[in-house]
């Protein structure tokens, strides 16, 4: 669950929640593009080109942080104009995206996931173990933090023994077919990194397509804060202090400017 920031480097985090494949036609964004992108929007964007993001959570851990400050480059998805699909790498949102979303069930908060499924994938989980469209994933970017095997979590879709959101119910009464959920057009199965501890896909259902803002560009700034300075709407004078004392120690200095790119599941 990730929430988003008004400023760069003086924290101001926002509330906490509990909370395709690419066309053959689409032009790579390799990491030159990356950068270019990157020093055009930190050089000229706004709020209509860029955003900025905390994480409060851990449930993208270990790839995003909690306290990982991030720009999302709100382009990467738009639609193409007739000039400006010629000029800047829009893409598809494919498998192993990195995606910033509204909540489908509160679109005031913002999530951070990872795409799993695209529309007319299959989707199981069985024993802490994606497999989509019959094959099982090798997925290098997840964790599992836990040991033990929870019965709906680990095991998707099943009989679940949590109280869903609507979304999940909606999907698990009209979506799953032969043990799967087949992921309807115009939506997205998105799930955390951190599969143990991530509220995602599984319990409040796809993400629309028109939900999806962008794609967490770069870390700008990554501090060591505790979740709950870190969700909260106003900066307190714990965090002040805190800050005051601790900037330099504190701040993971190795994360800073470190790009974050999408990582597609094998089969």
């Amino acid at each position: 669950m990730d929430q988003p920031i008004a400023t760069m480097v003086a924290e101001v985090a926002s509330e906490v929640a509990k909370a395709g494949t690419t066309k053959k036609s689409d032009p790579p964004r390799g990491t030159i593009a990356e950068w270019t992108v990157t020093i055009l929007l930190l050089l000229f964007g706004t709020t209509t080109l860029v955003q900025a993001f905390v994480i409060p959570t851990g449930s993208m851990e270990d790839t995003l942080l909690i306290g990982d400050h991030l720009l999302v480059d709100k382009l990467a998805y738009a639609p193409p104009g007739p000039v400006s699909k010629y000029m800047l790498p829009y893409s598809e949102v494919k498998r192993g995206d990195i995606i910033v979303f509204r909540y489908p069930e509160d679109i005031r908060q913002t999530f951070v996931k990872r795409v799993i499924g695209i529309p007319g994938d299959r989707i199981r989980v069985e024993r802490k173990q994606v497999f989509r469209n019959g094959q099982q994933l090798e997925e290098p970017y997840k964790y599992h933090k836990t040991e033990y095997f929870d019965s709906y979590r680990d095991n998707f879709p099943s009989e679940p023994n949590v109280r869903l959101y609507d979304g999940a119910q909606q999907m698990l009464e009209k979506h799953v077919t032969n043990g799967e959920v087949v992921v309807p057009p115009g939506g997205y199965f998105a799930m955390g990194d951190n599969r143990d501890s991530s509220l995602d896909s599984r319990y409040w259902g796809f993400v629309p397509r028109e939900n999806i803002i962008g794609k967490p560009l770069i870390i700008y700034w990554s501090y060591d804060a505790p979740t709950e300075r870190l969700a909260s709407p106003d900066i307190g004078l714990d965090h002040i202090k805190d800050l005051a004392l601790n900037f330099f120690s504190k701040t993971r200095w190795k994360r800073t400017f470190q790009l974050i790119r999408g990582q597609a599941s094998t089969n």
